[in-house]
């Protein structure tokens, strides 16, 4: 694990669907996870691919998880996402979460992600740009 000042975080806004709920009116949790997918996804499809590490929509796979429910979400809550990276490895990342509604923590989470070659789906080393990327957002 490479260590250096604690990075920024990404945050982005996701939007609860009605379709995310369970007979309770609360976001289920399985849905959680896809509200935690769609915030990766604006990073690292998004965001990395406009400052150059394009390379990361190529084939990446999720290889381990694990999820904390604080409070529960419901429908037409704001809900923030920030993300952080806390591992950096030759072919793999550690992903932390931090869900919150109204400035409340929902979900905590971390995701560990794998790099693959989009050909025979096999683990593959970061290049350059993305390990960069990654790195700007390494917590120290």
């Amino acid at each position: 694990m490479h260590k250096n000042q604690p990075g920024r975080r990404y945050v982005t806004d996701v939007r609860v669907r009605w379709s995310d709920l369970d007979a309770y009116g609360h976001v289920n949790n399985a849905r959680a996870l896809t509200l935690l997918e769609e915030a990766r996804v604006d990073w690292l499809f998004t965001e990395a691919t406009r400052r150059g590490a394009a390379a990361l929509t190529g084939g990446m796979v999720v290889s381990r998880m694990s999820v904390h429910y604080k409070r529960s979400i419901t429908f037409g809550e704001q809900v923030k996402v920030s993300m952080g990276v806390v591992e950096l490895k030759s072919v793999s990342t550690t992903i932390d979460y931090v869900v919150t509604v109204d400035d409340q923590v929902s979900i905590t989470a971390t995701t560990q992600l794998v790099p693959v070659d989009p050909v025979n789906w096999r683990p593959r080393r970061w290049d350059s740009a993305e390990r960069a990327f990654l790195t700007e957002y390494l917590a120290g």
